[in-house]
């Protein structure tokens, strides 16, 4: 049995790309996975979610990785289409790298509230066979989700340890972090317009370009 797991990392932030990834395995390799420690990346330290990554890939049958980069999450958040919003692209996203893994079975965390409309979605677009389960938390119950869930925060975390090198520390990018808040908080005291390493659509860059007559994106 081919069994996928697919699942996202740095859905909240207000910098930086919303990582999504999918992982393949047959079956029985997933028990040897789990002994070595492959769980719910947020459970892992980031040194110990490296070195796992580095053994997923080994084992995995294939594996994809999307980033969904800040300006295509503003265009969907401020069409603010009804169910047309971020939980639907996500789930899109997710769609295409199931099809491109061709799983039997895939666990996936749902982006959705209403899981059974997420299995539905990812299936409505899926032309062959698939037993598609949709929970939440599924990074927590299934190894295939957290292999999943491991490769999409090693690959988040480089992104943002790149534009911290490039931009300055503003440490995790997350809206409820105190440091990231600062850091935006200095770049709008100098800068009236938005970066496209920042999500202009959030309500922490919001509030820094009320003040501005428009939101104007850079290119």
């Amino acid at each position: 049995m081919r069994v996928a797991g697919v699942d996202e990392a740095g859905r909240g932030c207000a910098i930086g790309p919303l990582v999504i990834a999918a992982a393949l395995f047959e079956e029985e390799t997933l028990p040897a996975l789990k002994e070595i420690g492959v769980k719910d990346s947020k459970k892992i330290s980031p040194k110990k979610r490296e070195k796992l990554a580095e053994e997923i890939k080994k084992q995995a049958l294939d594996y994809e990785v999307f980033e969904i980069q800040p300006r295509v999450i503003d265009k969907v958040v401020f069409r603010s289409q009804p169910l047309r919003r971020l939980n639907y692209l996500e789930t899109m996203v997710m769609a295409k790298l199931i099809r491109e893994l061709h799983p039997e079975i895939v666990h996936m965390d749902t982006p959705d509230v209403d899981n059974l409309r997420c299995a539905e979605q990812v299936q409505s677009v899926i032309k062959y066979k698939v037993e598609v389960i949709c929970e939440p938390r599924a990074d927590d119950k299934y190894t295939s989700t957290g292999a999943a869930s491991i490769l999409a925060k090693v690959t988040r975390d480089q992104r943002i340890k790149e534009l911290r090198e490039k931009h300055g520390d503003f440490n995790s990018g997350y809206a409820s972090d105190k440091q990231t808040q600062k850091f935006i908080a200095e770049y709008f005291s100098e800068h009236k317009e938005c970066p496209d390493y920042m999500r202009a659509s959030w309500a922490t860059i919001q509030r820094h370009l009320k003040p501005f007559k428009q939101t104007k994106l850079t290119p």
